[in-house]
């Protein structure tokens, strides 16, 4: 299903005066496609992220998934844990693996927290890991990883149940050049394949060479936005 972000402003109350991170946007990223929101610090990337995956409630604004409002002003806080966990998949800056936990067992609980059990997703999960090159690391715990392979299992985990929506908050900032061109490019294949509408917040414009389509925004405010690369 498309994601749909409808004239989102986000503001926050900064001493006496308020603080508008995020300024009236709308955005459609189409199903089986990746949008990159690229921004210098501070721009309201990662707080229109947090809107999107309904971490944080809009000021004002509303978020589809398909045809349904997803999350908005007056979302009660149940509905809006319930759709986060059936319908999004968010994979944080640093990837937050427990450490007590192998690869799979990563899955398996982000499994559990959404209501199944875990012996019922192992099929999955191990595909999953397959999918993002880590089948043979699978009984491995995080400190046996490399940075780049802890953020492959985030990715994994965030697909646990396929999810219609991806949102990634700077997956390359720990990782060398080509190591993140990877994981960009990972996303991005994954999203296609599984039809999710995926959105990857970044400040590393070289690392986006496989997005389907790049918007910046500045100040709260989108300022540009590439066309859809066709097909």
């Amino acid at each position: 299903m498309d994601l749909h972000l409808d004239r989102i402003t986000l503001v926050y109350p900064d001493g006496d005066e308020t603080l508008t991170a995020v300024d009236d946007v709308s955005l459609t990223v189409p199903a089986g496609t990746t949008t990159a929101l690229l921004g210098p610090s501070g721009s309201g990337k990662s707080s229109l992220l947090a809107v999107a995956g309904g971490l944080t409630r809009p000021t004002s604004g509303d978020v589809r998934i398909g045809e349904d409002v997803a999350f908005g002003p007056h979302t009660p806080l149940r509905a809006a844990t319930r759709t986060r966990l059936e319908q999004v998949g968010i994979v944080f800056q640093a990837p937050q693996l427990l450490a007590s936990l192998t690869a799979l067992e990563q899955l398996e609980l982000h499994a559990h927290l959404r209501g199944r059990r875990p012996a019922t997703v192992r099929d999955e999960a191990t595909a999953l890991l397959g999918e993002v090159g880590l089948a043979d690391l699978a009984h491995r715990h995080p400190a046996q990883l490399s940075g780049g392979q802890r953020q492959r299992v985030a990715i994994a985990r965030a697909l646990v149940g396929s999810p219609d929506v991806l949102l990634v908050d700077e997956p390359t900032s720990a990782l060398d050049h080509e190591r993140g061109t990877q994981v960009v490019e990972l996303v991005t294949r994954l999203a296609r394949e599984r039809g999710a509408a995926a959105v990857i917040v970044s400040h590393d414009a070289s690392t986006l060479g496989s997005v389907d389509r790049t918007v910046r925004i500045v100040n709260g405010r989108l300022e540009t936005a590439e066309a859809l690369v066709p097909g």
